[in-house]
C-alpha cells in the first residue's frame, strides 16, 4: 500500500486548494482529511484509516464505490470521442442513449431531457426554463419562482437564491430577484402540539396562499424537493405531497421536483416522485446519475413543457459546454444498467431497507436523541438536551459538529446539519454493515453525550 506523508498533503491543500462550504480557518488549526481510495461502503484515508461512509459520498454512490466498470465505460469512451459539444444542432451518441434510458425510467410525461454538469446548474436550467415557457406563450410577467425556506437547490446564483438556506442568503446579494419562499413541513421542531397531517395541510396551504398573495398571473413555477436533504432529511407528513398536487394544478403553477438526492433508488423507488406520487412538471437529475463516478447533471421536462417549447421553434438560448458530455453520459448508462441488471433498487427496498429503518429508530431510545427518522436510504437523529420539550443545547450547531467529530474518531461518515445528524448509506449497504453502523452510532452518541453534558 502507498505510503503518504500526511502533513506535507494537509499543508499543500491549505496553501492551495479553496474548499467548498469550509471555514478555512478551522482546517487550517485542524488539518484537512486526505482520502486516498474507497471500496463499497468504505473510505480510506491517507493515514490507513478506514470509515463507514453513511453519507454515500455526497448522497451520490449509490452503487457503492470500486465498480470497475464505470471505469471500463469512461475508458472506451475516452478512446472513442472523449468530447464534443451538444450546440448548434449537434449530438454525441451517449447523450442520445441516455436520454432515451431516462425517459424510461423517470414517470410517464417526461420524454425530454436537458443536460448539464451537476443539481446546481440543473436548477440553473430550472429557473430559465419555466420563464421562458411562459414568455413563449405572451406571458413574461409569470416569472416569481417559490420555493421553501431550509431547502437546498445549490450553490449557484440561481441555485442558492431558490434555496431557503438564510446562512447562504447572507452571502453575495441573495436571492435574486422574483425568487420568494415558504415555510417547510418540519414536524419535529415546528409542529407543536398539531397532529402531524394536519400540520402538513397547513404547510402545504402555504403555497396556496402565497400564490394569492402575489397573484397567479405572476407564478411560474414551484421547487421542492420530496425529501429535504442538506436541511436535515425532513420527511414530509402524509398529507403534504397530494396538496401540494392540488394547488399547482389548480393555479396553474408548474411544479418543479429537485430529485438530486432523492433520485435513483434512495427512497426505495426510482425517483422521490414515485414515493410521494408527486405530478411533477420538471425534474433535476444529478448525483445518482453517475453515481458520483462522474459530474453529470440532467432536467427531465414534461410533455406540456416540451410541446410549447417545440411549437413556438425559437432558439432556447441557454447551455454549457459540458452539456451532454460523452464521458459523463456514458457513465450515467453503466450506472443506470447496473441499477436495473441487479436490481439493486428492488433489493435495497425488499431486504436491508426495513431493517435499517429498525436500526435508525432504535436510536430513539438514546438519552441524546429526540427522534430518529427514516424513509428509504434517508435518516436523521435529532440531538436534543430535553426530548419531551425538544430544547436544544443550543443554538449554533456545536452539539452536532461535536458528535461529527466523534463520529470520525470511532471510523463513520455522518453528516451534521445544524444539531441534526444526518445519513444516506449507499444502496448496496448490507445488513451486517447496518449492523456495525448501529454498534459505531451507539459508541458515538454515548461519547457524544458525556461530552456535551445532561
Amino acid at each position: 500500500m502507498r505510503k503518504y506523508n500526511t502533513a506535507e498533503l494537509r499543508e499543500s491543500n491549505y496553501r492551495h486548494h479553496y474548499h467548498p462550504f469550509t471555514d478555512h480557518g478551522d482546517m487550517r488549526r485542524k488539518g484537512a482529511r486526505i482520502i486516498t481510495r474507497a471500496d463499497n461502503v468504505y473510505i480510506y484515508d491517507s493515514d490507513g484509516n478506514r470509515y463507514l461512509d453513511m453519507m454515500a459520498g455526497l448522497w451520490c454512490v449509490n452503487i457503492g464505490y470500486g465498480r470497475t466498470e464505470l471505469a471500463e465505460a469512461a475508458r472506451n469512451q475516452m478512446e472513442q470521442l472523449p468530447y464534443y459539444n451538444s450546440f448548434f444542432q449537434t449530438a454525441q451518441l451517449p447523450a442520445v442513449e441516455l436520454a432515451e434510458v431516462l425517459s424510461e425510467v423517470t414517470p410517464p410525461q417526461f420524454n425530454r431531457v436537458f443536460f448539464g454538469c451537476s443539481g446546481s446548474d440543473g436548477n440553473d436550467t430550472v429557473l430559465r426554463l419555466v420563464r421562458y415557457f411562459w414568455e413563449l406563450q405572451g406571458r413574461p410577467e409569470r416569472n416569481i419562482v417559490i420555493g421553501r425556506h431550509n431547502s437546498y437547490h445549490g450553490s449557484t446564483m440561481a441555485g442558492a437564491s431558490l434555496g431557503g438556506m438564510k446562512g447562504m442568503h447572507a452571502q453575495g446579494g441573495l436571492p435574486i430577484p422574483d425568487i420568494v419562499h415558504i415555510d417547510q413541513p418540519y414536524y419535529y421542531m415546528e409542529g407543536g402540539e398539531m397532529d402531524e397531517q394536519e400540520f402538513g395541510l397547513q404547510r402545504a396551504r402555504c403555497l396556496e396562499e402565497k400564490i394569492l398573495e402575489l397573484g397567479a398571473d405572476r407564478v411560474a413555477a414551484f421547487i421542492a424537493e420530496p425529501v429535504q436533504g442538506a436541511g436535515g432529511v425532513i420527511i414530509p407528513p402524509d398529507s403534504y405531497w397530494p396538496e401540494i398536487n392540488r394547488i399547482c394544478r389548480q393555479y396553474d403553477v408548474l411544479l418543479c421536483v429537485d430529485e438530486v438526492i432523492c433520485g435513483f433508488g434512495r427512497t426505495g423507488e426510482w425517483f422521490g416522485s414515485d414515493t410521494f406520487r408527486i405530478d411533477a412538471d420538471v425534474m433535476t437529475l444529478a448525483k445518482g446519475l453517475s453515481a458520483g463516478y462522474q459530474p453529470v447533471g440532467a432536467v427531465m421536462i414534461a410533455d406540456r413543457i416540451a410541446e410549447i417549447l417545440d411549437d413556438k421553434a425559437q432558439e432556447f438560448a441557454h447551455g454549457y459546454t459540458y452539456s451532454g458530455h460523452p464521458v459523463a453520459c456514458a457513465v450515467a448508462l453503466r450506472n443506470i444498467r447496473i441499477l436495473r441488471e441487479e436490481k439493486i433498487i428492488e433489493n435495497a427496498r425488499d431486504h436491508v431497507m426495513d431493517y435499517f429503518h429498525e436500526k435508525v429508530l432504535s436510536l430513539q431510545a438514546h438519552p441524546l436523541v429526540g427522534e430518529a427518522r427514516a424513509k428509504g436510504f434517508l435518516a436523521a437523529l435529532e440531538l436534543v438536551k430535553n426530548k419531551s420539550t425538544r430544547e436544544r443545547y443550543g443554538s449554533d450547531g456545536s452539539t452536532g459538529v461535536y458528535c461529527r467529530d466523534a463520529c470520525l474518531e470511532k471510523g463513520l461518515i455522518m453528516r451534521a446539519v445544524g444539531d441534526t445528524m444526518v445519513m444516506s448509506p449507499p444502496l448496496v449497504i448490507t445488513r451486517e454493515q447496518v449492523d456495525e453502523f448501529h454498534g459505531l452510532a451507539l459508541d458515538v452518541l454515548d461519547h457524544t453525550l458525556k461530552g456535551v453534558g445532561p
